[in-house]
Parts: structure tokens; sequence; C-alpha cells
């Protein structure tokens, strides 16, 4: 009895992944902030828009992929020259879809790296990151700054579009921060979530069941003294919130069941803190 040879098998599906790095520089030159070094690779891109009156130069991050999936990779860098004052947004929120087995259930990876050098003044301002169910991201904001250097800097987390009637039953997410000033670890957190979301932010400490949170630090020689008001600043806000300062930060966490109430929360806190506009790009 002869067997006819089996077919091969085939190759595992592999799916091209999507790689992006974009960097841009700012200097302190001739009496203004100016651009001094601008790169893009892959899908990373940067547009510098023009800015009028108060507003300082702009950098808007944009992801030509439209979204991040597992194995993706972004990197973005900024560096503020010495005195410069400059800004950094991002077009539109981002997007983090399922990952699936035929990506190897491999995180999506978003690195960000920042140099404020002294005397230079920092924002780092994008707009909000949204999970789908199955997610898997990896994120990391490292900070480098001057002793008289001064940063604010905000990350959002959605959970899902609620408008759109998404839940997220299921999602990894590891967010690291690491600032260091002068050479010197200031504030390290990493905030993680791997399983069943709706249950981990159903404590107390993550709103009572929120589906959007956001964290501010905002870093600067005295900035203590800031602190009452920001918390005016937080008075009559519709979303859980609540603030502290140390060791010359000011750190202020925002949560809440709603995304909308969130954003719109988010950027009155915003707009009371720097006592300016924000980017254009927040309100398209």
């Amino acid at each position: 009895m002869s067997l006819a040879p089996s077919a091969p098998l085939a190759p595992p599906l592999r799916l091209e992944r999507a790689r992006g790095r974009a960097e841009v520089g700012f200097v302190h030159r001739d009496g203004a902030t100016r651009l001094d070094r601008l790169y893009q690779e892959g899908q990373a891109k940067i547009r510098l828009p023009r800015v009028h009156g108060a507003t300082p130069p702009t950098a808007v991050l944009i992801n030509t992929a439209g979204g991040i999936a597992g194995g993706d990779r972004l990197a973005y860098g900024a560096t503020f020259g010495a005195g410069s004052r400059a800004l950094v947004t991002s077009q539109a929120a981002e997007r983090v879809y399922r990952s699936s087995a035929t990506d190897g259930g491999r995180d999506g990876e978003i690195a960000t790296h920042l140099v404020v050098e002294a005397g230079a003044t920092a924002e780092w301002l994008p707009q909000e990151t949204i999970l789908f169910d199955g997610a898997a991201l990896s994120r990391t904001l490292e900070v480098e700054m001057a002793a008289d250097a001064s940063a604010l800097l905000v990350e959002s987390i959605v959970f899902g579009r609620a408008a759109s009637g998404e839940e997220v039953t299921t999602c990894r997410l590891a967010d690291r921060w690491r600032i260091r000033r002068a050479g010197r670890l200031v504030y390290a957190e990493t905030f993680r979530i791997d399983g069943d979301a709706r249950a981990v932010l159903a404590g107390a400490a993550t709103g009572g069941g929120a589906r959007a949170v956001a964290s501010l630090v905002w870093v600067a020689a005295g900035v203590e003294t800031e602190i009452d008001r920001v918390r005016v600043g937080l008075d009559g806000l519709a979303v859980a919130a609540g603030a502290s300062a140390f060791d010359g930060m000011v750190v202020a966490r925002l949560a809440s069941p709603s995304p909308r109430a969130l954003r719109d929360d988010l950027v009155r806190l915003l707009l009371h803190i720097r006592r300016a506009e924000l980017p254009r790009v927040w309100s398209c």
C-alpha cells in the first residue's frame, strides 16, 4: 500500500508591519524660537503650521498609517534648545487596533524622547490615544531636562469609542513615564492593564468605572506654588480629578466614564493652566 506524499504546509502568514520615526529640534536664535532640525521616516510625519499671537512654534505629529496594530513601531523625538519655547501635539487621536494571531499577538509600540535644554520651555500635548478591544500597546515617554527648564506634559487614554457603542473587554497596556532633571530621576510611573480592562478600571482609584483617563505633569522650578491655581482649575469639572505638588512638579489626574467629558474637562484645565488657546488641531 502506497501513500501519496502530503502537500507541504503553507508558511505562516506574516503581515507587513509599519515603522515610523519623526524628530524635530528647536533653537532660540535672534530673539525667537526657530526650527533647527526635522527628520521623518516611514509613516511618521511632522508638519509645522503657521502660528500667530502668543502661540509658540508648534510641531504636529502625523501617523499616515491611520493607526497602530500589533508589531507596529512609532518613535518620536523633540529637542528644545537652550532658551527656546515650543509645543508638540498630534494631528488627531491615535488609534490602537486589535493585536491578532496573524501578527503574533505582539504589542504596538510608541516611544517618545524629549530633551529640554537650559532655560527652555517645552509642551507635550498630544491628543488622546484610543484603544480598541484586544489592543496591545507598549508606550514610553522619556524626558531629559536641564535644572532650570520647564515642561508641561499630557497623555490621555480612551478605552473604546463610547459613541460607537464599543466595549474594551480585554487589552494589554504598558504606559511608562520617566522624567530626569539635571540627570536625576525625579518621576517614574508605569500604568499597566493586562486582561479585563473594565474590571481594572472599576476601582475607586480609576474613577469607579472610567473609560477615559488622563495624566498631566508640570515640571518647573518652584512650580509647587501653582498647586492652588491648578486646583481652582479642577473645581467644577464634571470628571473625577485631583492634583498634588512635590519636588518641583505638579501632577494632576482625570478619570471619567465619558471620554467626551474627559476631553472637554482636560481642555478646560489646559486653558486654565496655560492661559492660552490650545493648538487648532485640538478643535478639528
